[in-house]
């Protein structure tokens, strides 16, 4: 699957950020990125549905799990065409962009992690999860707490400086409720991504989110 050699293309890439040096080494990527990439996501299929039913592992070449290559430029001063990472994401079936809750895989040459949850969700959203956590605290923070979760992962993200808006300072679970992104972070090590096991892995690592994904669904009323 992902071996030394796709960390080294993406190495590679980062170099050589431009289309025609991409057009020259396409079947690189085809064969170190995008060919691996779809057989990890088709074999963590049968994985998700024995604990997340509802996410999806969509090994579609374009328009599935596996992330564009080409960077969206339009806002951004770095001009660079393309993204010098691999992203994969298992969305939940009624979500429709990055944002909604799910599970991320992230493998880079200077860093590699898995990610569950929700990542800059629109104003609408972060307000139900607020909402939902201040009236629920006693349930986050088992579910923040857990040993099963914090032993593998770490929440992380952007925050507000002050209390948000209508919440308590005193609230007990105030410097939550501050939280921009309700995300986990897993790291990985390069050897775990290229061994043998990564599959495994991930799916032990991603079931172990499941309590902490699922508060997010019930706060956002999507089934888990």
């Amino acid at each position: 699957m992902f071996t030394r050699a796709s960390l080294e293309f993406l190495d590679d890439l980062a170099a050589n950020n431009n289309r025609a040096w991409f057009e020259e080494n396409k079947s690189r990527y085809e064969a170190l990125v995008r060919e691996p990439a779809l057989t990890f996501i088709s074999e963590m299929s049968p994985l998700l549905k024995t604990f997340a039913p509802r996410f999806r592992a969509d090994p579609r070449k374009t328009g599935g799990s596996l992330m564009r290559v080409f960077r969206d430029t339009r806002f951004s001063r770095d001009k660079t065409p393309y993204k010098t990472n691999i992203g994969i994401q298992f969305r939940h079936d009624s979500g429709r962009d990055v944002h909604a809750p799910g599970f991320y895989v992230h493998i880079a040459s200077d860093e590699c992690f898995l990610g569950a949850g929700c990542w800059h969700p629109d104003s609408d959203s972060l307000s139900r999860i607020r909402d939902w956590l201040a009236g629920k605290p006693a349930r986050w923070f088992s579910v923040r707490d857990h040993g099963g979760f914090s032993a593998q992962w770490t929440l992380s993200g952007e925050s507000l400086t002050r209390p948000p808006r209508g919440y308590p300072a005193d609230h007990e679970a105030i410097e939550d409720l501050k939280r921009k992104d309700f995300i986990g972070i897993a790291a990985l090590s390069s050897s775990e991504v290229t061994g043998e096991d990564f599959v495994r892995l991930a799916g032990e690592r991603f079931a172990a989110a499941r309590p902490f994904v699922s508060f997010l669904c019930d706060a956002l009323d999507v089934p888990y």
